[in-house]
């Protein structure tokens, strides 16, 4: 069986100066297979006590500048940026659920589809993103209409409105990819957000509109590691888990 789903999404598209600013409204039909949807258990990825599940992008250990603190994994920035860490095993196809903490003023992200390889010196440049942020205070709020807000699809889809709490208070949030039926889902405090495309000509025509358009490797790899992103701010992350859709 197959079905139609409607997708019509807000995209925002700026210079490396952000000095444009286009708005285009995408109206694209995606083709869905209807699959049996069957999970596994759910795989610790943190849990409070040990980061023995992730390293650095990169290395092969894990960057100091994360700790654990009153069981939640802690960034504090340091001197050097690039303190990106990534999952050591890779996912496809899956359901993530974890809890972030921005401070004041902050800046973070959670990524998925990362590959790591010389050729991209970043999580982000191969890795989807969605954004952690201090809606309140921090600059990116305010530009790019909405899409650099916290729990949004970064650069790409807004979060709809009163579904994040503040700096300085935790927000849950569980991501859903499944390339057998090209469709990803957000919950954000547990109430659905959006959904969207994760490959295909829907996908790439969302892309297309950004500033990753002319990235190599954005988006590319459906096959990747979950990564959590150093943006020089303190953020903290507690009960990461994640489970494979079969």
């Amino acid at each position: 069986m197959k079905k139609l789903i409607v997708l019509s999404v807000a995209l925002a598209v700026f210079s490396c100066k952000q000095t444009t600013e286009t708005k285009t409204e995408v109206v694209e039909e995606v083709e869905i297979k209807e699959v049996e949807d069957t999970t596994s258990e759910w795989i610790t990825l943190f849990d409070g006590t040990s980061m023995d599940e992730w390293r650095g992008y990169g290395s092969e250990k894990m960057h100091p500048e994360w700790t654990i603190e009153d069981g939640a994994m802690a960034f504090t920035p340091g001197e050097q940026g690039g303190k990106n860490i990534i999952s050591k095993d890779i996912y496809e196809n899956f359901i993530l659920s974890l809890e972030w903490k921005i401070s004041e003023g902050g800046n973070s992200g959670i990524f998925w589809g990362v590959h790591e390889s010389d050729e991209y010196k970043e999580a982000y440049e191969t890795g989807p993103e969605i954004q952690v942020l201090d809606d309140a205070k921090h600059p990116d709020s305010f530009v790019a209409e909405g899409t650099h807000k916290a729990g949004s699809l970064y650069d790409m889809i807004k979060r709809p409105d009163g579904l994040i709490n503040p700096a300085g208070e935790w927000n849950k949030v569980e991501l859903e990819v499944n390339h057998k039926t090209n469709l990803a889902k957000l919950k954000l405090n547990d109430k659905n957000a959006f959904t969207f495309p994760v490959h295909g000509e829907a996908w790439d025509t969302m892309v297309a509109k950004t500033k990753f358009a002319d990235w190599k490797g954005f988006g590319k790899y459906q096959k990747g590691h979950i990564g959590l992103q150093d943006h020089s701010d303190k953020v903290w992350y507690r009960n990461i888990k994640i489970k494979r859709i079969e």
